[in-house]
């Protein structure tokens, strides 16, 4: 076993980590990005192969190293992946992949200590980017039930429609990813969508009222829809708890390729069926799960307030825990926190507040 001192790791090396690695870099601060993964940006390319950015490359860029090619592209995740991977390059950050925290827990006298594998690091402070909805699938307990004939996928799993058999296909919950999924599936079989409707942002994506609108949208995401607001903060939970609203795959893009949208929920089994409250059941070949995903700490032996299943901080600072934050959470300070443009202000903040409290524990030095 060897042990490793540190002032500060950072658990995750996607665009939260290594934002914030980038303004303790800035401050000249020491630290450590470690991430479980085989490569930088291997976060996105996991995702479903449609899978675009939902915002142009203009607002795509982390602090230091704005992204490359045409302004108002929206990028691949193949190509945002890319981007990341060389953002770290390019900043020389320190990162460590194929390196997973089995276990965080608190130092006698302030700090912690993390376990990776067969060695141990300890460090003054702790940041968890390990994602915004953390990565532990989602899935109701009673689609154990569901007939064995019928082939299902939660939305982390799915890839593309050549992975499901042919006949007709359920997407089970319509935020971003089950739109898009659904859409996805409607070119070569009958799909059906059943979830609430969060509601429409009533631009088409990509569009010349689109690129009108997209400074006064990022300044309301940024400046107006925050948690010192009432607004912002009714946002929050919807956000937080519902789901996003339609962006570039809307009701109307759905109907064009026949989807059928039921804005209920799947409640139950009946013979085998998924089944609505009102008793409706769904003889598919095949169920996505979009029902997204839910935030596990049990690596984390910290005494870490929860409250509603999301972690009780403010701007990614935990007050109770010294020394431990966030970065990368949904709504962490605005609507923006969930876009690219504004992990970065979220990240700033997260690394002044490393650097204050990190010279608060050094002792002084005598004149």
């Amino acid at each position: 076993m060897t042990t490793q001192h540190l002032e500060t790791l950072i658990i995750g090396a996607g665009q939260a980590g290594l934002a914030v690695g980038y303004h303790l870099q800035q401050l000249g601060r020491e630290f450590l990005i470690v991430d479980e993964r085989e490569r930088i940006g291997d976060n996105w390319r996991c995702h479903y192969d449609s899978l675009r950015l939902f915002t142009p490359a203009r607002a795509n860029g982390l602090d230091g190293m704005p992204f490359p090619g045409d302004p108002w592209e929206f990028a691949t995740k193949d190509e945002f992946a890319e981007y990341l991977e060389l953002y770290a390059v390019t900043n020389g950050l320190p990162v460590r992949m194929q390196t997973r925290v089995d276990r965080l827990a608190a130092l006698e006298g302030g700090g912690f200590t993390a376990a990776l594998g067969a060695d141990k690091v300890t460090c003054d402070n702790v940041v968890l980017a390990t994602g915004t909805f953390g990565r532990t699938p989602q899935i109701p307990a009673f689609a154990a039930d569901i007939t064995p004939r019928i082939q299902q996928l939660h939305s982390s799993e799915y890839r593309r429609p050549s992975q499901l058999p042919d006949g007709p296909a359920l997407v089970v919950g319509a935020s971003h990813s089950g739109l898009d999924i659904a859409y996805d599936l409607a070119a070569d079989r009958p799909t059906t969508l059943v979830g609430p409707d969060h509601g429409n942002i009533p631009l088409e994506w990509g569009s010349r009222r689109f690129h009108a609108a997209f400074p006064f949208i990022e300044f309301a995401f940024n400046h107006v829809l925050t948690r010192r607001t009432p607004m912002g903060r009714k946002v929050m939970q919807k956000i937080r708890h519902h789901g996003a609203p339609q962006l570039r795959i809307k009701r109307h893009h759905l109907g064009v390729r026949d989807v059928e949208w039921i804005t209920e929920h799947v409640v139950g089994v009946a013979d085998g069926l998924p089944r609505l409250e009102d008793g409706r059941t769904f003889d598919v070949a095949s169920i996505v799960w979009a029902t997204g995903f839910r935030q596990v700490y049990d690596w984390i032996d910290l005494p870490l307030p929860i409250e509603d299943g999301w972690p009780v901080e403010y701007r990614g600072v935990v007050e109770s825990v010294p020394g431990l934050y966030f970065c990368g959470l949904a709504f962490q300070y605005a609507f923006a926190s969930g876009e690219i443009n504004g992990v970065g202000r979220d990240a700033a903040y997260v690394a002044d507040k490393i650097a204050a409290h990190t010279r608060a524990r050094q002792p002084a030095v005598a004149a």
